[in-house]
């Protein structure tokens, strides 16, 4: 019985007893599985039975900023998605300043730059535009204050 809770590295790695290192980036657990299985039953034991269960998946967040109740960071699971309005609501909700045509949404490019996004999130609450702007991991959203 070689049991193990281990967690995935950043490079997409784990460490198991005989086999070492195995790099599961691009794995689903079907394909950890069956990888698994062909490592240790090259050269170690006989027809091995190989279950993968996810116990915990890395923390996602975004940050909220700017003219919210409560500014930080908002927490979701990858199972579940996270919008630019819920994300805004997790933060308490627009505060009374908040210039609901101006929000900012800030995310890293594949490149690693910044890029922009200015939304109307007063046109997403009344329904007229449809796009929910699903949020990405370490998404940055600041809702501007009105000028007075």
């Amino acid at each position: 019985d070689l049991e193990r809770q281990v967690r995935i590295s950043q490079e997409y790695t784990i460490t198991l007893p005989l086999i070492d290192r195995v790099d599961l980036k691009h794995k689903t657990i079907r394909q950890a599985e069956e990888l698994i299985r062909k490592l240790y039953d090259a050269d170690y034991l006989v027809n091995p039975q190989i279950n993968v269960t996810v116990l915990e998946y890395a923390p996602r967040s975004v940050n909220v900023g700017g003219a919210v109740n409560t500014a930080g960071s908002i927490s979701f699971p990858k199972e579940e998605g996270l919008t630019l309005l819920q994300a805004i609501s997790r933060a308490g909700g627009f505060s009374r300043l908040a210039n609901k045509k101006k929000v900012i949404l800030t995310r890293m490019s594949a490149e690693g730059k910044p890029i922009s996004y200015e939304i109307d999130a007063d046109a997403l609450e009344k329904g007229i535009t449809s796009e929910p702007w699903p949020l990405q991991p370490d998404d940055v959203i600041t809702v501007r204050e009105k000028l007075l």
